[in-house]
């Protein structure tokens, strides 16, 4: 019976497990763990920083669009101050440009300038000293004027009404004899020639002058008074 108890002390117990095996069996499985821990603490590291870097971008970005929110602020009240001169002075053009064409609108009359005589609407003119034909024209033209064109028998009644002595008038046959025309270039169609007039005596009577109401064909080198005609300027 002892020798059976003896035997049964020296069996050794199947279940049991070593304790330096258990140990390293719990280590391996704890080292996984630990390593994800540290890569979740670098991971977090990590994002932390790119945080930081993102705050202090988003910190740039946000001056950069204020600086540029100033800028364009100071351009639009630049565009709109520079906008009010522009309509103030568009304004004040306009308001000119109406009162020129006021004063445009506005009637006016024509009248003859000092020492000339009004007919209808054409001023004219007796000169006080003599000359030839081309004198008395240059004359006339040097006034604004021409010798003058007689149209109808009104003008023809008027001149005779203040042209007390012989003057030349603008009736010229220089270029073919017996064709007189006016020196405006027209052919004359209304005459008021004295009787057997014109007759070019002596073969040298190429000019026209005005004389006790009619007309006479005379030397355009002869010394006589000229009648100027003009139109009336405007007056203000």
């Amino acid at each position: 019976m002892e020798e059976i108890y003896a035997n049964v002390e020296h069996v050794k117990p199947v279940c049991q497990i070593p304790t330096s095996q258990t140990e390293g069996s719990s280590s391996s499985k704890k080292r996984p763990f630990l390593i994800v821990i540290i890569f979740l603490g670098i991971l977090n590291v990590i994002l932390l920083v790119g945080l930081i870097v993102l705050g202090l971008h988003s910190w740039d970005l946000a001056a950069d669009l204020s600086n540029i929110n100033d800028n364009l602020t100071d351009r639009l009240q630049d565009s709109n101050s520079k906008l009010y001169s522009m309509t103030e002075e568009r304004n004040m053009l306009h308001a000119n440009l109406t009162e020129i064409m006021k004063k445009l609108n506005r009637p006016r009359a024509k009248t003859c300038p000092t020492g000339w005589t009004k007919f209808s609407c054409t001023c004219y003119f007796v000169s006080t000293k003599s000359g030839s034909w081309d004198e008395g024209r240059q004359d006339c033209i040097t006034r604004g004027a021409d010798l003058v064109v007689v149209n109808d028998k009104e003008e023809q009644d008027f001149i005779s009404s203040f042209a007390n002595e012989a003057a030349w008038i603008g009736l010229i046959d220089k270029e073919t004899e017996g064709s007189w025309k006016w020196v405006d270039g027209t052919s004359m169609t209304l005459s008021f020639w004295r009787d057997n007039q014109p007759d070019n005596w002596n073969g040298d009577e190429d000019c026209g002058q005005y004389i006790n109401k009619q007309w006479n064909d005379y030397p355009c080198a002869a010394s006589l008074k000229w009648i100027c005609e003009k139109l009336p300027p405007w007056s203000a």
